[in-house]
């Protein structure tokens, strides 16, 4: 056991039960909002491909597409 996770038990130790429970729930909370890489990884691929997809059906080059962000950047 490495020194973080016994004073972590140490720390949990002296809350009051009903503070410990809280303790249990917040780092399954952690646990479950962590993303994982290779999913956002996937997620990102995957709107990536929906992007090139809706500009080839509407006609939108990349031409197109750089000259609203300069004119974005310009202030236009």
């Amino acid at each position: 056991m490495t020194t973080f996770e016994q004073t972590l038990l140490r720390e949990v130790a002296t809350l009051p039960e009903s503070r410990q429970a809280d303790v249990l729930a917040f780092i399954r909370f952690l646990k479950i909002s962590l993303p994982e890489k290779d999913k956002i990884r996937a997620d990102f691929k995957d709107a990536l491909k929906d992007a090139r997809e809706t500009a080839k059906r509407l006609n939108i080059s990349q031409e197109d597409i750089n000259a609203e962000i300069r004119a974005v950047r310009d202030g236009k």
